[in-house]
């Protein structure tokens, strides 16, 4: 018999245990009934629950498990999907940190919040305004975060991105609004990517994102008895108006330089999204019947788009495996300005002292130097145009750069970045 978990329909706290579900491939019982209107506080619950809260889980011999934390972990440890929970110990804890800020720093103080907005609480504008600007500035620190990576933990969903992602549903549609999510682009990336995963589209959609945030009406004050008004002195001339600081701007010291257009803007436009695939390549097995690389094959646009292959030129300089995948992290770093015409699989192959770098990416065009000149480096490596429908030994190459399997030379694939 499944677990039963015990929680209202539109509850963050609930959703992020029934994607955990989903994700371990965990079957649930799912009871919805309750809600905060509703009398669920009854003796036969608050026997089972002495705190009163939701969600639960109970399991067939009557235990009941409270706290989403816990009822998330629980279940990821029961399904066949690992990387929900990483088994490195250090993994794990960093897994446990985004937790709690998903609680604390996001969820929490936004709940508090939106309860002003919905007059369960008093509004208090400077305190209402506090408590978004501190949201607003933990956002931009995990933006900062995520300009290099897909997932917070590693490069696969773990709980760490399903309490993120769950949070910011729930502040993106109440007291986040679309100004304020404009300057987060790598959350707003982030969470798209989870949200939209093929086996949490039913949990987390329609997604409800709030476009501008209302103030609740001042309550209208009492009219007092108007008193007769004394007649007016005469007004002194007025003095000139000083002028606001928006009414007229002084020139700039130096002229700002004129934006160039970047030419990959002007090809032709593609069938191929190079942003789903990016999505795909996340939320997918990469080999396989219904994987990535099947989804690639079917949709890739060979006129618009190109494969390169990638290699350090200079790997007798190589040492330790992490520092060699940090150097890789670095050079895609320096291609942000080109993220949205490029992604890579790149990796260190081999083990210290003994190592190469070595890689495959997809470019927007048929010339890859407008693309990667971007970074300084760039002519530390080289490239190689691959022709993976014509040529078995290029189409290996990439398959295996994508699944992180790749082997060259007897050094098989010991860490990677992706670029995404």
């Amino acid at each position: 018999m499944a677990p039963t978990l015990v929680g209202a329909a539109g509850n963050a706290r609930a959703r992020r245990v029934r994607a955990t579900a989903a994700l371990a491939g965990v079957e649930l019982n799912w009871d919805s009934s309750f809600d905060m209107k509703s009398n669920w506080k009854t003796e036969e619950f608050l026997a089972k629950n002495p705190f009163g809260f939701l969600p639960t889980l109970e399991l067939e011999d009557g235990t009941v498990l409270r706290e989403s934390g816990a009822i998330s972990e629980y279940i990821a440890e029961l399904g066949a999907n690992s990387t929900l929970i990483p088994s490195d110990p250090l993994q794990k804890a960093q897994v446990h940190s985004w937790q709690a800020t998903a609680d604390q720093e996001l969820f929490i103080p936004g709940s508090l919040a939106n309860r002003q907005l919905m007059g369960v609480l008093p509004y208090n504008k400077s305190n209402f305004d506090g408590i978004v600007k501190k949201i607003n500035e933990r956002l931009s620190v995990v933006d900062s975060i995520l300009v290099t990576k897909t997932f917070l933990v590693g490069e696969r969903i773990t709980l760490a991105d399903i309490f993120v992602a769950s949070a910011l549903a729930q502040i993106f549609a109440t007291v986040i609004d679309a100004d304020a999510r404009v300057k987060i682009p790598n959350v707003l990336r982030h969470f798209e990517t989870i949200v939209n995963h093929p086996k949490l589209l039913e949990i987390f959609n329609p997604v409800n994102l709030v476009e501008k945030v209302t103030p609740p009406a001042a309550p209208a004050k009492e009219q007092k008895p108007k008193a007769e008004k004394a007649p007016k002195a005469e007004k002194a001339p007025k003095a000139p108006k000083a002028k606001e600081a928006d009414e007229e701007e002084e020139e700039p010291l130096v002229p700002a330089e004129p934006k160039v257009k970047n030419p990959l803007d002007d090809l032709p436009k593609s069938a191929f999204n190079l942003e789903e695939w990016k999505r795909q390549y996340s939320n997918l097995d990469t080999r396989g019947s219904g994987g990535s690389l099947e989804w690639f094959y079917e949709k890739f646009d060979r006129e618009g788009f190109s494969i390169y292959r990638v290699d350090f030129k200079y790997n007798e300089e190589l040492t330790q495996v992490f520092m060699s995948s940090n150097q890789v992290g670095g050079f895609f770093n320096r291609l942000e300005a080109s993220r949205k015409y490029l992604f890579g699989s790149v990796g260190v192959l081999g083990k210290a002292n003994d190592s190469i770098i070595s890689g495959a990416v997809i470019i927007r065009g048929q010339d890859i130097e407008p693309v990667i000149n971007v970074a300084p480096d760039w002519e530390s490596y080289s490239y190689k145009k691959l022709d993976v429908d014509g040529n078995a030994d290029d189409k290996a190459f990439f398959e295996g750069a994508m699944a992180w399997d790749l082997v060259i030379d007897g050094k098989e694939w010991a860490d990677g970045k992706n670029f995404k």
